[in-house]
């Protein structure tokens, strides 16, 4: 949704029903109406980083679902940064609630018979991290990577706490292992793969 055109997600397991929403912002209207007609049960909120596009619609969410909402520590000072980011962009935002677990105290959840393997990749920002998911035993093939990889792309460097080779490193040391079969769906633009993106991704030709 405008301005910013973000993806916001929701995942559930198809065996229980329990479901986390990934990074509520402006489209958390659309994200509340996904669940209800879903009929799933939400148990977590999870952000994958801290900025304002990503957490805008976290009072909403927390309003709707009393479930933990769950941030990497190292983007805390980003998220108490909410008004003064919207300053920045000419947006008015509002504090957001408080957050009530870490993922950098906890690799890995679970909902329903679903696991998130939490992958901490820093260079778009301090606490970015990639949610990678499997269910029901299998292979944990899909990923939910915020801003680090686009289809095409990569996340931006030139905002607070940024920085170029430390999300090219993120990338070649901890997403590419994950094997080039791994869906990755981004904060903003369509899902791609890790293969797809080593292959063809002009901003990581240095690190092929």
């Amino acid at each position: 949704m405008p301005p910013f055109e973000k993806n916001g997600y929701v995942v559930a397991s198809s065996a229980t029903g329990d479901a986390i929403v990934i990074d509520p912002g402006d489209e958390v209207e659309q994200l509340i109406a996904i669940v209800r007609r879903m009929g799933v049960t939400v148990r977590y909120i999870m952000l994958t980083h801290s900025h304002l596009d990503h957490i805008s619609g976290c009072n909403e969410a927390k309003a709707e679902w009393a479930v933990p909402l769950v941030l990497h520590k190292d983007d805390l000072f980003l998220y108490e940064r909410a008004v003064q980011q919207g300053i920045a962009f000419g947006i008015g935002m509002h504090p957001q609630p408080p957050i009530d677990a870490w993922f950098d105290q906890q690799p890995q959840w679970a909902f329903g018979d679903c696991v998130v393997i939490v992958h901490h990749t820093p260079g778009h920002s301090p606490g970015q991290v990639c949610l990678q998911i499997g269910e029901g035993g299998q292979p944990a093939d899909v990923l939910f990577v915020g801003d680090t990889l686009f289809a095409g792309s990569i996340g931006r460097t030139d905002l607070p706490g940024g920085d170029h080779e430390t999300l090219l490193r993120s990338v070649r040391d901890l997403l590419f292992p994950l094997g080039d079969h791994c869906t990755v769906y981004p904060g903003h633009g369509p899902a791609t793969t890790i293969g797809e993106e080593r292959r063809t991704n002009p901003f990581l030709a240095s690190i092929r």
